[in-house]
Parts: C-alpha cells; sequence; structure tokens
C-alpha cells in the first residue's frame, strides 16, 4: 500500500502538470505510472530517499526495462523531487550533487522509401475509387483514411497530434494548421499541396455534422476522436493492400518527412521548427539518415573526381 500522504503529493504534483504546466493526458498518466511504481519501491516513504536509494533504484530498473524507459522513469521522479523542494515539502532532493549517466543505443530513425509512400496513398484511392458506388459508408471512411495519410506525410505531426486536432484549429481554406505539441507548444504548418487540402476537404464535407457536435477534426464511426491505435490499424490495412514487405507505423512518417526534406537541402532549422522540436540537437539526428545525400555530396564534391589517371 502507498502511505496516504505520498499518494495524496503524487495526485497534487500530476494536477500541478496538467493544468498549470499544461502537460498532455498521456504524459500524465506516464507520470503517474512511474511515481506509483516508485513509491511501492519505497513502501510509500518517500522520506527516507537518499541517494544510496536511489541509486539502488535505478539497479532495480536496468533489470527490468531497457535504457530509453529507465531515463523516463528517472526523468519523472527527479522532477517529482524538484517539485517538492520547490514547494518546501522536502528539504533537498535526493538527486541532488547525483551524476547518473545512461547511454542509450544510438537507432537511427526508421523511415519509408518515398516508393512505398506512393503505394500506399495509391492503395488508399484506388479503394476510395472501388467503393464510390458500392457502401456510401465504407466510401467516406475511405475519404478519412486518405485524409489522415495524407496530413500525416504533408505535415510530418504525431499521431497523437493529429488525433487530438480541434476542428477550430483548422483552417481549409488558406490552408492553416494550428498543432499543439508536447508540453502545450503550439506551432503553424501550412499545408499547400492541393491534393492533400482536396483530401482534407472531401473528408470535411463527409463527416462536417460528427466534426462540429465533438470538436474534433478526425472522427470514428461511433462519433468519438479517433484514436492512435486506430491510425496505426488504418496503416496496416493500405500496406496489406500493397506489395510493401515493410513494417510501418505512424511515427515513421514523421522520419520519412524530416529526411525526404534533408535530402531536398531544407535547412535543418527550418525542419526543427516543422516538427516542433525544443532543441536542434533532437533533429540532427536525421542528419545520419540521409544516405541519398551523402552519395550526391560524395559524387558530386568528391576532391577525387579532379583526379585524372
Amino acid at each position: 500500500m502507498i502511505e496516504e500522504n505520498t499518494d495524496r503529493l503524487i495526485s497534487v504534483y500530476l494536477q500541478y502538470c496538467q493544468f498549470e504546466k499544461g502537460l498532455s493526458d498521456k504524459t500524465v498518466k506516464a507520470y503517474r505510472i512511474d511515481l506509483t511504481q516508485f513509491a511501492h519501491y519505497v513502501d510509500g516513504d518517500i522520506t527516507i530517499c537518499d541517494k544510496v536509494l536511489i541509486q539502488n533504484y535505478l539497479s532495480h530498473l536496468h533489470k527490468r526495462y531497457k535504457t530509453k524507459s529507465v531515463k523516463r522513469k528517472i526523468a519523472s521522479l527527479k522532477a517529482f523531487f524538484t517539485y517538492l523542494v520547490d514547494e518546501e515539502i522536502l528539504h533537498a532532493s535526493p538527486f541532488d550533487k547525483l551524476r547518473i549517466k545512461l547511454h542509450e543505443p544510438f537507432l537511427l530513425p526508421r523511415t519509408i522509401p518515398l516508393s512505398s509512400i506512393n503505394q500506399i496513398l495509391h492503395s488508399a484511392y484506388k479503394r476510395k475509387d472501388t467503393l464510390r458506388n458500392k457502401s456510401p459508408y465504407q466510401y467516406n471512411v475511405c475519404l478519412r483514411d486518405i485524409a489522415v495519410l495524407e496530413l500525416l506525410f504533408a505535415t510530418g505531426m504525431r499521431v497523437s497530434e493529429l488525433c487530438s486536432l480541434p476542428y477550430s484549429s483548422i483552417d481549409l481554406q488558406d490552408g492553416v494548421i494550428k498543432i499543439f505539441g508536447k508540453g502545450s507548444k503550439e506551432r503553424i504548418i501550412q499545408v499547400s499541396n492541393p491534393d492533400v487540402l482536396a483530401a482534407m476537404s472531401s473528408y470535411y464535407c463527409a463527416f462536417s455534422d460528427q466534426i462540429h457536435e465533438v470538436g474534433w477534426f478526425f472522427v470514428n464511426r461511433l462519433g468519438n476522436r479517433l484514436s492512435d491505435q486506430s491510425v496505426r490499424n488504418m496503416i496496416n490495412t493500405y500496406v496489406d493492400l500493397t506489395e510493401i514487405n515493410q513494417h510501418i507505423t505512424p511515427h515513421m512518417f514523421r522520419h520519412s518527412f524530416a529526411t525526404l526534406l534533408l535530402e531536398e537541402d531544407v535547412d535543418i532549422r527550418y525542419i526543427q521548427q516543422l516538427l516542433g522540436h525544443s532543441s536542434i540537437t533532437t533533429t540532427q539526428i536525421y542528419t545520419h539518415v540521409t544516405s541519398k545525400k551523402q552519395r550526391d555530396i560524395l559524387t558530386s564534391k568528391h576532391p577525387r573526381n579532379r583526379i585524372k589517371i
């Protein structure tokens, strides 16, 4: 059991994260899991926490989770103790003067070849044409699927951002979308491709009643907000209709968006703004992916090309 006082402190902190820091429901849920897990580890008594206990807890986590998950859990815990110190609930944080270095393996972002994106979009548009005179409902669902696919690739937004797009943040006439990213940070994305705008408009015309009723731009068959998992399932459906032998996720559209723009010589700082990254360091991971760009540079710019034998 978690002591009542510790449980109350966690609840108050999570309310602070949600309403004052403006963190997303998904982030607050992750914090709740991490903090409750730690509270169980210390039998509900956070007053016994010191550097040794944190180090032991770190070893405990490493036996059960991958480095990326451990980093998140420790970050959640450190932020919680910082809050307790700021509110003068604790005199000091057990993380003070404690250096923790977690080396996460460097994994390149998985991208989708442009030819595969072409195939996925082609399969969705082809399916729409076959349903036009057969099933009005399935036809409308296909319009929604096309709008989702087009928007994921056109904007590079996260699937969570797409599913939580309010209708009020979309200007179909001017092609402007206001995206609410991590930490409630807003960014503006311009959609200028006529096919993408047409797909969004067609979907809106088909679902306008439900959209205005719930306020979200993307809705499901029950008239509720479209879920992240529904988007994943939908992508799998269209991948299955192609000959693509690759597991494709919504986030891979985001990776492909960034990588392909970089290969087109778009400044990385513009890409940083489009993706909503707070730090350029996060965006720089894509500089490791652009093998095509690397090949083009070495083919045209390498000084060996000027040596004649």
